[in-house]
């Protein structure tokens, strides 16, 4: 009998260190892992007079001088999809030699969408995404040098909504403050036209200015697309059953009509908000991370 308790006690120190290495080894996973941890998200307004929360999380590659991407997931601008648009693409990214900053911009969240509160009170509306857009961009390029990164090679991809802030980067910001490249998955583009994705024109523009005609061409990328653009990458599906596949046909209309170098997939299956899952969307759109990877190396040809 006293054999046997022995025994047992024995097992249980055995297994109660195994559970503590476990731990232990978990814990300690990042810093062995490296090039596949995301660094703690930070609040970018923190300390000014800008008194909401909007987090930009890290994905740093190995190595020095790297190029980088901001990562806008998609929502309608009301909420964001952090996981197939958000983290799942910010390892993608980093696994390939390409640091990745995904950014919680605001969008008018689920209260916003339930009620109609913001035509009584502003809330989040633009152009409250792009400016944070911008801050996110002032950052990374501020602390390129200790976070390795090129400030040549700085560029943004966007899904859905965050397609259209993408793209706004380069339409709304000052030249001297474009990033280097941008990269539209199946985009919101236009505010005006038929093809218009409305909960998007909603949630960006606010229920008190959703008719103001202004605004929607101002916000219409396909209007205003600029002279010297950065290169373009747009990908979009013919069955989108949320953003109709017109919107990335308007864009890459105006973008060949400007002369922009770019380039445009459009897949027959996969539908929307694929990201860079390898379960959602089908086998033939989810070919657009490696295209995306040789369009960048053939412009760039620094990525490794």
């Amino acid at each position: 009998m006293k054999k046997a308790v022995k025994s047992l006690l024995n097992i249980s120190v055995h297994q109660c260190h195994a559970v503590c290495m476990a731990l232990l080894f978990a814990a300690a996973l990042p810093a062995f892992c490296g090039t596949h941890a995301a660094a703690q998200p930070f609040d970018i307004w923190l300390g000014t007079g800008v008194h909401h929360r909007v987090t930009l999380t890290p994905y740093l590659a190995a190595g020095s001088h790297r190029p980088a991407v901001i990562v806008c997931p998609g929502g309608s601008y009301f909420w964001h999809d952090m996981v197939a648009e958000g983290d799942s693409v910010g390892r993608w990214l980093q696994r390939n030699g390409i640091s990745a900053f995904v950014l919680r911009y605001r969008t008018g969240y689920v209260p916003a969408f339930i009620t109609h509160y913001r035509l009584l009170f502003r809330g989040n509306r633009h152009p409250d995404a792009i400016n944070d857009l911008r801050r996110a961009l002032s950052i990374v390029r501020g602390r390129a040098a200790e976070w390795g990164i090129d400030t040549a090679c700085i560029g943004v991809m966007g899904f859905s909504a965050g397609g259209h802030l993408a793209m706004s980067a380069v339409e709304l910001l000052p030249r001297g403050e474009w990033p280097a490249f941008v990269v539209p998955v199946y985009p919101v583009v236009t505010m005006e036209k038929e093809c218009v994705h409305k909960r998007s024109r909603r949630g960006l523009l606010g229920d008190s200015r959703e008719r103001n005609r202004r605004l929607r061409n101002e916000l219409s990328m396909e209007e205003h697309v600029p002279a010297g653009c950065p290169p373009v990458f747009v990908v979009n599906c013919l069955d989108d059953p949320i953003v109709r596949h017109e919107n990335a046909e308007l864009l890459d209309s105006a973008l060949t009509a400007g002369g922009v170098r770019h380039r445009f997939i459009q897949y027959r299956t996969g539908g929307h908000g694929f990201g860079a899952s390898s379960l959602k969307g089908t086998a033939e759109c989810r070919q657009w991370r490696a295209e995306f990877i040789k369009w960048f190396d053939s412009i760039w040809g620094k990525r490794i």
